[in-house]
């Protein structure tokens, strides 16, 4: 593809800083940026367990032009060596994804999900007050901010935010947080190096290859099919609203070209998320993966959980109407192209994920998508 091209070439030489690098949106997130020829620098914690997407990207790209990547490997509780990274690295656009983003582990560990999903935060955005040459900040959080009352109408932006496990109460207080510092401070235009343009992304549940997280469905799924063994569910019935990972960070580099090129009326919340046929139960999901690769299995668990919200649909008529953003791949595209990055992977030993983009971005350019 001629990536230098997609988002009218904002990218192309921009300096673009990225936390959360090491995660699974992150890698595919730097990965789309270095394509398309931006100047990438990044902060995060190490990659976590012996296989990591983020990794596995950098051992490709060694030796390629388009595979430079400045990292900055701290913890976003660190405030100075925030500070320093962004000092050295002068983004002009942050992207943050760094984020303790499991529900379960957050019950497990409220205390830490807190200091990383706001005092984190936090940091970070004192650190981009004290950095002028930065003009947008998208921070990425969750579907899941929104206090749920369980109805099957969509969520929207202006729908009042909650959570009951401490990963969703964390990310509503992201929410009031970036926009309190835009408000109080970012917004302000007597700001050393002008005001900075904010937004906050909040996607639905999010599949696609490079992905082995613990304690989330398709990585699960994944590690049962390699071992050979039945994987056990918690909630087959909960509904949620699925989409392949490029639908997001498409959607983020959208909003990150929107922010730049307007005056500050885009400084908002967006929901990203799939059309309404794209909200599926958990049993769908794993019935139509299995479909794709036969060694998946599952068993279904019946001992007591911890509270997980059993129905979530987002509305994403706003960022359909003001970004002109779609999505691209239909849940059978999604799921055909998680599974054949998954076995690819695993049975042959290939990264397919350059000619995922490609088909993805060939996809979108069928459809008339405007940012391809």
């Amino acid at each position: 593809m001629q990536a230098q091209q997609l988002f009218g070439g904002l990218y192309e030489g921009r300096r673009v800083l990225v936390t959360g690098h090491t995660g699974f949106k992150g890698s595919w997130l730097v990965r789309w940026l270095q394509r398309m020829g931006a100047h990438v620098s990044a902060l995060s914690l190490p990659p976590i367990g012996d296989l990591s997407h983020h990794g596995l990207l950098t051992e490709a790209s060694a030796g390629q032009g388009d595979g430079r990547l400045s990292e900055c490997l701290v913890d976003l509780a660190d405030a100075q060596a925030v500070r320093e990274c962004l000092r050295a690295s002068q983004p002009e656009i942050v992207f943050h994804l760094a984020a303790q983003a499991l529900v379960r582990p957050s019950y497990a560990d409220p205390v830490g999900t807190y200091a990383t999903n706001v005092m984190g935060l936090i940091h970070l955005m004192e650190a981009v007050r004290e950095t002028p040459s930065v003009k947008v900040m998208l921070n990425v959080t969750t579907d899941k901010c929104y206090r749920n009352v369980h109805r099957r109408e969509g969520y929207r932006e202006n729908d009042a935010l909650g959570g009951h496990d401490p990963y969703s109460a964390s990310k509503a207080c992201a929410e009031i947080v970036t926009a309190s510092y835009r408000d109080s401070f970012l917004a302000r235009p007597d700001r050393a190096g002008g005001p900075v343009k904010v937004a906050t992304a909040r996607a639905g549940n999010v599949i696609g290859g490079g992905d082995w997280s613990v304690d989330r469905l398709v990585p699960d799924l994944v590690r049962g099919a390699v071992a050979g063994q039945a994987v056990a569910i918690r909630y087959p019935q909960a509904t949620r609203p699925w989409q392949h990972v490029l639908e997001p960070v498409a959607a983020y580099l959208l909003m990150g070209q929107a922010l730049w090129r307007d005056a500050g009326r885009l400084s908002l919340a967006w929901n990203i998320g799939p059309d309404p046929q794209g909200h599926h139960t958990v049993s769908d999901m794993i019935g139509m993966m299995s479909a794709r690769w036969p060694a998946i299995r599952h068993e279904v668990l019946n001992s007591p959980q911890p509270h997980e919200a059993g129905l979530l649909h987002l509305d994403c008529a706003l960022a359909q109407r003001e970004l002109d953003w779609r999505p691209v791949w239909s849940t059978a595209d999604m799921v055909t192209h998680t599974m054949d990055w998954y076995r690819a992977w695993h049975e042959r030993g290939e990264l397919i994920t350059d000619a995922q983009l490609d088909a993805f971005v060939a996809r979108a350019r069928q459809l008339g998508q405007p940012w391809a």
